[in-house]
């Protein structure tokens, strides 16, 4: 029996786990970078909570960089803008999402702050990144192809 697996199988066998320190008062170890979403399918009307990573844009959006974005298929629900839900560093904040045109400045922009800022990000998504050259054109192009950029726009925090 083979025991090797991808990084992404196995985060995804410990989605539940990581859902529930999310969910939970101990949250704050992993909170700074990941949260939890829940989406509800268009068809289905089900309701799925995962982990994700996430990139905070000023005080009420994130972004989410999707990666093997062809294996998943949540983020399509956000093709045309939906209504999504958080639990974001303790607390549940509401919103909508929308998927960002992969061929767009914004996407490259997202997709460049990531595989510089996350380290090991550029072999996730699967490109050679070098800090001094920068986002290749190339790679932008596959990156288009391989990962998706989700983003959410939080209805404003309430005042404590």
């Amino acid at each position: 029996e083979r025991l090797d697996m991808s990084v992404d199988t196995f985060f995804t066998r410990l989605n539940p786990l990581f859902v529930g320190v999310l969910r939970s008062p101990l949250h704050w170890p992993l909170s700074l970078g990941l949260m939890v979403i829940t989406v509800t399918g268009r068809k289905s009307g089900r309701r799925f909570s995962f982990p994700v990573g996430y990139q905070p844009q000023g005080r009420d959006a994130l972004v989410v960089m999707v990666s093997e974005a062809r294996k998943k298929s949540w983020w399509k629900n956000y093709r045309e803008a939906g209504p999504v839900e958080v639990r974001l560093r303790g607390k549940t904040r509401t919103g909508a999402a929308h998927v960002i045109d992969p061929n767009s400045a914004e996407f490259r922009k997202h997709a460049e702050n990531t595989v510089r800022r996350v380290p090991g990000m550029d072999r996730v998504f699967k490109v050679r990144y070098d800090k001094a050259a920068g986002l290749t054109d190339a790679q932008a192009e596959h990156l288009a192809k391989e990962i998706a950029a989700v983003r959410i726009d939080l209805e404003p925090a309430a005042s404590a």
